[in-house]
């Protein structure tokens, strides 16, 4: 028999996940609280803010594929049909993507409208090395928006993918990505 411990996620890769799972939530409801914004003034304030956690996602995104890459993985469970196995791969590769393409074509539109970024106060992180285009950096404000959207909604599919698992399948579901719990072998 396998050790459940064995089962779940080393303690590393479960405070990346959950520390960037938070961050891109607020980031999102930061998005969003600004688009809803009384005046400009406001909204710019909210988009500094969002600007800064997106180079934080970015930053922590770096840190946790470091992490991945030198601590395994566990198995999926036995119980996991193929289809879902190759889901589940494809999501979590669409994630990683997002997490770190959203961030950097952020950077890059600012970049391209001739922006920097500010950094909590703290420090500023400069322009990428490209030529002002203003047009350009609109347009990859759109798609930034659209892929965005796209990931919260993929999110809703992971956590729905999480909870079926645990309540319906019993497999441990959750409790692969939580301290606690318990993980059948």
């Amino acid at each position: 028999m396998t050790d459940p411990v064995a089962r779940r996620y080393s303690t590393g890769a479960m405070l990346f996940h959950w520390v960037i799972a938070i961050a891109v939530i607020w980031n999102w409801r930061l998005a969003e609280n600004a688009h809803d914004a009384s005046d400009k003034l406001e909204a710019g304030a909210i988009m500094g803010d969002h600007k800064a956690l997106g180079i934080a996602i970015l930053a922590l995104t770096v840190g946790r594929l470091l992490w991945r890459w030198s601590h395994p993985t566990p198995p999926f469970p036995a119980t996991l049909a193929p289809w879902e196995a190759k889901l589940a791969r494809g999501l979590h590769i669409l994630f990683y993507v997002l997490l770190i393409g959203l961030p950097l074509g952020g950077w890059l539109a600012n970049s391209l409208s001739g922006r920097e970024i500010d950094f909590f106060g703290l420090f500023t992180v400069p322009s990428l090395p490209v030529e002002e285009n203003k047009d350009l950096g609109r347009t990859i404000f759109d798609v930034h928006g659209t892929a965005a959207s796209i990931f919260i909604y993929l999110i809703g599919l992971h956590i729905l993918g999480a909870l079926k698992h645990t309540f319906f399948d019993g497999n441990g579901g959750i409790f692969r990505m939580l301290p606690f719990g318990k993980v059948p072998n």
